[in-house]
């Protein structure tokens, strides 16, 4: 059982299509079968460009990250993120992407460093302090970091904007909180009996769904970090995630995106940062960017110490 293309012609010799609960064809001879017939069989529509990327313009410089120090980085990092713009963080396993991001965000104390926001330093100890300032993470793990397993898709979506649902600063106020579910349950079609169900039993694309209606719910939001958002998740969950991104770079939103898939970093970005044993290697404009020049920055060098004799 999967949705990964590579493997499944790699390894198949027949296919079986399921969408929704039901069986929407089968093929007895994979290899005669395209790719574009697979991905449309499983999404219910056809796709030309799963991406579906538009430029945007731009603002001024919204988050800026400059010369921050800490565990698993070799040297000072820095980096910035424009009003509008999305940049893509790429690089092998143990490059370091999630942890410089845990640095930023605060989940792992930092050793030195300064981070700005619409030009303005600003001190963050603890994921608290980020999110109060309008910065939110999307954790690599959705089911260990992201989901509350126990709670209802509601209570998942509500989590972080309830504060600003308190009446009197003490009484909650449910109506409104349903209000919201039910708005992005519908606006992400994240597909649910109810806004009660425990969101453990909905799919990864629907938990991812319902953690990123969690920020767009927030009213103050300015840089959103997404650690492999589209990780586990069918091609068709995919294409709404990419459009949600996209609303967010539209409202004036930064946006960091680390993914291990090429195509979707090289597909969704305007920017591509490329890191490789803890340093930043270099950066490409989307125009310039391509598979190889991506690869060649993110390959260690054979004179370069790995990580582990680091």
């Amino acid at each position: 059982i999967s949705h990964r293309m590579d493997e499944i012609y790699e390894l198949c010799n027949t296919c079986t299509i399921f969408r929704d609960g039901r069986k929407i064809a089968s093929h007895p001879n994979l290899a005669e079968v395209p790719r574009d017939t697979l991905v449309q069989e499983m999404v219910g529509r056809e796709i030309s460009d799963i991406y579906d990327y538009k430029p945007r313009a731009l603002g001024d410089v919204r988050f800026a990250v400059k010369n921050v120090e800490g565990h698993a980085l070799r040297e000072p990092t820095s980096f910035e993120v424009r009003r509008g713009e999305i940049v893509g963080f790429f690089g092998l396993v143990g490059a370091g992407r999630s942890e410089l991001m845990h640095l930023v965000y605060g989940a792992d104390r930092k050793k030195a460093g300064t981070i700005t926001l619409d030009g303005e330093p600003i001190k963050i100890r603890s994921a608290g302090e980020a999110i109060r300032h309008g910065i939110v993470l999307c954790p690599e793990d959705r089911k260990e970091e992201g989901i509350v397993a126990m709670a209802t898709v509601s209570e998942n979506i509500n989590i972080s904007c309830r504060r600003h649902y308190l009446r009197a600063g003490l009484f909650l106020d449910r109506k409104k909180e349903a209000e919201t579910a039910d708005r992005f349950i519908q606006l992400l079609k994240i597909k649910t009996p109810s806004r009660r169900q425990k969101i453990r039993f909905l799919s990864g694309g629907n938990q991812q769904k319902a953690i990123l209606s969690r920020w767009l719910a927030e009213p103050e939001l300015k840089v959103v970090i997404l650690d492999e958002p589209t990780r586990g998740i069918d091609v068709g969950a995919k294409h709404e995630i990419y459009h949600v991104i996209y609303q967010l770079a539209e409202r004036g939103c930064a946006i960091v995106m680390i993914s291990s898939e090429l195509p979707e970093v090289l597909g969704v970005s305007d920017r591509i940062v490329v890191m490789r044993q803890g340093r930043i290697a270099g950066e490409l404009p989307r125009r310039q960017a391509n598979e190889q020049s991506v690869l060649n920055l993110a390959l260690p060098v054979q004179s370069e110490p790995t990580a582990q004799a680091a």
